[in-house]
């Protein structure tokens, strides 16, 4: 277990969003392995299903972490979308969440940042979070100390986040949360020029090089199937890579990017 964040609750750092569906059986198989950190989504119904199931018998146990896009907010939706999250989960409070897509720093306006600190101060959130592909933005508020938490692409290809957002996490330190491991599996397919005998890196891998980098809190997989999550989840515990394999899979993101 890892703590998200200075203050944030305690999670496991192979975290699971049930974007492509891996099934109800596979969620429930990855509470028994000690996944805690579960992002859902409105649409999300086996996730829905099984986090009800789960929370009604030991809520504590779960970080649950859900959000809003940032034109929900333009349209007056912001608190009937959290509302509506509360009660498909059947729960009080949400542990993240998320502010979604935001793009420019207009998109997360003080006034906006006021009513998400007012929704946690209800105690309907415990955390507010972000998610921005604007590096230099997230880590302006995480040197501000703005958020308890924010979402950013990290992976092998766009490793942007090593000097734009983790050099700004202290004083405050936000939770990292981290999505696209595999470069939406770009990085797992070898780029033109790539050398035939030098093999593309597995998902597992993928989120192996994410999690080698100590900033990052909670990594997020998405399998399809169970037997995906049970690939990630066997690659997960073996750690870290080595020195030599995170070199290996820095060059081969720089192709990838390059390509891309």
């Amino acid at each position: 277990m890892n703590t998200l964040g200075r203050n944030g609750p305690a999670v496991c750092r192979l975290g699971l969003s049930a974007t492509y569906r891996p099934g109800r059986q596979t969620i429930h198989r990855a509470m028994d392995e000690g996944l805690n950190y579960f992002f859902c989504f409105g649409i999300d119904t086996q996730m829905i299903a099984a986090l009800r199931d789960a929370g009604a018998r030991a809520r504590d146990r779960l970080v649950i972490a859900t959000g809003a896009y940032n034109w929900i907010w333009w349209r007056n939706d912001f608190r009937r979308t959290l509302e509506k999250r509360l009660r498909q989960l059947r729960t009080d409070y949400i542990d993240v969440f998320h502010f979604l897509g935001v793009t420019r720093a207009g998109d997360f306006p003080p006034r906006l940042r006021e009513e998400l600190a007012r929704l946690k101060e209800s105690g309907q959130v415990r955390a507010i979070s972000m998610s921005t592909h604007d590096r230099k933005f997230a880590g302006q508020l995480a040197a501000e100390g703005a958020l308890d938490a924010m979402m950013v692409r990290y992976n092998a290809a766009h490793r942007g986040a090593e000097t734009e957002i983790f050099p700004h996490l202290e004083p405050h330190r936000p939770g990292v949360i981290s999505f696209t491991a595999t470069r939406w599996r770009y990085l797992l397919r070898r780029p033109r020029g790539w050398p035939k005998d030098a093999p593309a890196p597995t998902a597992g891998e993928c989120y192996r090089f994410v999690l080698s980098n100590p900033n990052v809190d909670v990594c997020l997989t998405a399998p399809s199937n169970a037997k995906q999550f049970e690939q990630n989840l066997r690659a997960f515990r073996q750690g870290p890579l080595d020195a030599d394999h995170l070199e290996y899979l820095r060059n081969f993101g720089d192709a990838v990017h390059r390509e891309v």
